[in-house]
């Protein structure tokens, strides 16, 4: 006969109970180390980054060496400091003093009105003057510098005269046809001051183009109530008849 071997396998409350007061024991172990370590770290940061307390330096005197202390009766007042005079004394408009009889109670000041109704002299003869007026340069009031590309208006300058380019002859006999796109520096007065060229499909319309746009007269851009010199850019379009 063969025998069947059985083992006896315990497990039951009082096991798990052994079990878990020994696996308690361990954690809480654990978690105290853990927290104490964390506790520990913390301090010490602390601790190193504290900075040091100044020193301060104290000194002890006796009262028998100090001085007495400052009389609360002293009437002496603070020293004057001296101002040195004037080197020289002013000689235009000092008054001078004159008798009482002298003294006219008359106004001796014309008003503004008097002053305006007053004709200026006239003086015939220049050479009488000891010397003549000479002058030796023309004096000129040099125009603006040219505006910027873009400047703001209130009111756009518009044409009041237009000029129509020549058409060139070479051009016509070629039957060549085109436009020509002319940028005009119009000044304060709405005139023009100068002509460039930006873009054209043919150059032998360009001078044409620009001989016309001088001629051209404008109404003045107005910006803040006042005239303003701006660009404008005209095209100008040569076109054959039929």
């Amino acid at each position: 006969m063969v025998k069947e071997a059985t083992a006896t396998l315990h497990y039951g409350f009082q096991e798990l109970r052994k079990l878990y007061n020994r696996y308690a024991g361990i954690a809480l172990a654990i978690a105290v180390s853990l927290h104490l370590s964390i506790i520990g770290v913390y301090y010490l940061i602390e601790y190193l980054g504290e900075e040091e307390e100044p020193v301060y330096t104290m000194r002890v005197i006796k009262l028998s060496e100090l001085g007495p202390p400052p009389s609360i009766t002293n009437t002496e007042t603070a020293p004057q400091l001296a101002i040195s005079a004037p080197t020289a004394k002013p000689t235009i408009g000092v008054p001078v003093p004159v008798p009482d009889a002298e003294v006219s109670p008359e106004q001796t000041l014309a008003t503004q009105t008097e002053m305006s109704q007053q004709a200026s002299p006239i003086v015939s003869d220049i050479g009488d003057m000891g010397g003549g007026v000479q002058i030796e340069q023309d004096i000129k009031i040099e125009d603006e510098g040219p505006p910027p590309d873009f400047v703001p208006v209130e009111k756009q300058p518009v044409p009041v005269k237009q000029v129509t380019p020549v058409y060139p002859e070479l051009a016509q006999r070629a039957q060549m046809e085109g436009t020509v796109w002319v940028k005009i520096w119009v000044d304060k007065e709405g005139k023009p001051k100068k002509a460039v060229v930006i873009k054209s499909d043919a150059e032998i319309f360009n001078q044409a183009a620009v001989d016309a746009a001088m001629q051209w007269v404008f109404t003045p851009a107005i910006m803040n109530n006042g005239p303003v010199a701006v660009w404008v850019a005209i095209p100008f379009k040569f076109k054959l008849k039929n």
